[in-house]
C-alpha cells in the first residue's frame, strides 16, 4: 500500500471556485501534498482579499475573477507577485482559464449553472474533470457526455455521494450494479415536525447539523432537493435508470452511498463528515495518497440509523425524480427554477415552503415545450426561461398546488 500511495506523479490542476467551500479545501489538499500537485489557474467570484492570498501561495499562471468591477482592486492586491498572473474577468475569462495551459485536471467547484459552459470549455479541451459541481450533469447531461466521449476525458465525481458510488463500484464488472442507495443527512429540519416548516427563517435553514457548505447547497439539504438533484447526476454518471436510485436518511452522514450488485450484497463507503476526502480520490484516482486525517473509528462514530424520507416534509425529491424522468430540458428547468428559488428564499423574498411550490409550477409551465434531444443552445435557454418564470410566479405569491409532475 506504501508503494501505491507514492505513485502519484506531479498533477497540474486549474481550480474554478477556488474561493468557495469547494475551492478553498481542494487547496487545502494541494498545499498538504505539494509533490503531487500544481495549481495552473485559479477562478473565483468576487472575494479578493481571499484570491490574492491564493495567489500568492499557490503563484498560479492564470487567475479570472468573475465580476469585472474588481479586477483593478485584484490587480493592486497582488502587484508584488512574482511573476504575474495572466488576469480575465467575467464568465468569459473564467471559460479562458478552465481551457488554458497544461492543466491536467480541472475542479469544478462553481456552485450552480454558471459552472457549465467552463467545464464544457474544459472537456474540449482534454482537461479531466473532477467534477463538484452537480448542474454540469443535472441541466447539461445530454450535451455533456457525448463531448466526454468524443474527448476520450475522464470525469470523476469529487462530491461525498458520487464519490462514495464510483469508490464501491471499483472492482465491480459491467452489469454487476443492480441499485444506487444516496444516502441523506436529512438537513436541517429532519427533525423537525411538518407543521413547524411555516415558521422556517433563512437562519434555521443555515444550519446545517453535519456539513460546512455554502448557503445555497445549504438550503438545498434542507429541503432535500441537493438529493433529488444527485439522483439526477447519478442516473447520468451511472447510467442507472430511476427505478433503481434510491434515497435513505441516514443522519449520523458516516456511510456515504452505498450500491446492491446483482447477488444482493450491498458496498458502503464511509468516514468522517468530511469533503477533502472525495475531493482527493478524484484528483489522485487510481491511487491512494496516505494523509494524515483522522481515521474512521466505528466505536467513536456510534449508531448507525437509517430512515425512510418523508415526502410530505421533503417535496422537492418527487419533483425531481420526475423532471428527472421526463428528461430533456426539464431536469435543467427544475435546476434553475431551484436556484432562483432559493436566492429570493435567501434574500427572504418568499417563504421556506414556496420553494418547492414555485420550482413545480414553472416545471409544470415548461412541460408542454420540452425537448427530448437538447441541444447547448436548448439547455441554456430553459435555463433562463426558468428563472425568469420563478421570478413571475413569486411576484404572484403561489399558492398549495399539488404534486402534479
Amino acid at each position: 500500500m506504501g508503494v501505491a500511495a507514492n505513485k502519484i506523479v506531479m498533477k497540474s490542476i486549474t481550480l474554478l471556485g477556488s474561493t468557495g467551500s469547494i475551492g478553498t479545501q481542494t487547496l487545502d489538499i494541494v498545499a498538504d501534498h505539494p509533490d503531487k500537485f500544481r495549481i495552473v489557474g485559479l477562478a473565483a467570484g468576487r472575494n479578493i482579499e481571499l484570491l490574492s492570498n491564493q495567489i500568492r501561495a499557490f503563484k498560479p499562471e492564470s487567475v479570472a475573477i468573475a465580476d469585472p468591477s474588481q479586477l483593478d482592486t485584484l490587480r493592486g492586491a497582488i502587484a508584488d507577485v512574482v511573476p504575474q498572473p495572466i488576469l480575465v474577468t467575467g464568465e468569459a475569462g473564467i471559460v479562458e482559464v478552465a481551457a488554458y495551459g497544461d492543466a491536467q485536471a480541472v475542479v469544478t467547484g462553481i456552485v450552480g449553472c454558471a459552472g457549465l459552459l467552463p467545464t464544457i470549455a474544459a472537456i474540449k479541451a482534454g482537461k479531466e474533470i473532477a467534477l463538484a459541481n452537480k448542474e454540469t450533469l443535472i441541466a447539461g447531461g445530454p450535451v455533456v457526455l457525448p463531448l466526454v466521449a468524443k474527448h476520450g476525458v475522464k470525469l470523476l465525481p469529487a462530491d461525498s455521494e458520487h464519490s462514495a458510488i464510483f469508490q464501491c463500484l471499483q472492482g465491480v464488472p459491467e452489469g454487476g450494479l443492480k441499485r444506487i442507495i444516496l444516502t441523506a443527512s436529512g438537513g436541517a429540519f429532519r427533525d423537525w415536525p411538518v407543521e413547524r416548516l411555516a415558521e422556517v427563517t433563512v437562519a434555521d435553514a443555515l444550519k446545517h447539523p453535519n456539513w460546512s457548505m455554502g448557503r445555497k447547497i445549504t438550503v438545498d439539504s434542507a429541503t432535500l432537493m441537493n438529493k433529488g438533484l444527485e439522483v439526477i447526476e447519478a442516473h447520468y454518471l451511472f447510467g442507472v435508470d430511476y427505478d433503481h436510485i434510491d434515497i435513505v436518511i441516514h443522519p449520523q452522514s458516516i456511510i456515504h452511498s452505498l450500491i446492491e450488485v446483482q447477488d444482493t450484497s450491498v458496498l458502503a463507503q464511509l468516514g468522517w463528515p468530511d469533503m477533502r476526502l472525495p475531493l482527493l480520490y478524484a484528483l489522485s484516482w487510481p491511487e491512494r495518497i496516505a494523509t494524515n486525517w483522522e481515521p474512521l473509528d466505528l466505536v467513536k462514530s456510534g449508531d448507525l440509523t437509517f430512515r425512510q424520507p418523508n415526502h410530505e416534509k421533503y417535496p422537492c425529491m418527487q419533483l425531481a425524480y420526475a423532471a428527472g424522468r421526463a428528461g430533456g430540458c426539464l431536469p435543467a428547468v427544475l435546476n434553475a427554477a431551484n436556484e432562483q428559488a432559493v436566492a429570493l428564499f435567501l434574500e427572504e423574498k418568499i417563504a421556506f415552503l414556496e420553494i418547492p411550490k414555485v420550482i413545480e409550477m414553472a416545471c409544470d409551465r415548461f412541460s408542454s415545450q420540452n425537448t427530448a434531444q437538447p441541444t447547448l443552445e436548448d439547455i441554456l435557454g430553459a435555463d433562463q426561461w426558468a428563472r425568469n418564470a420563478v421570478l413571475e410566479i413569486s411576484e404572484s405569491s403561489p399558492k398549495t398546488v399539488s404534486l402534479s409532475l
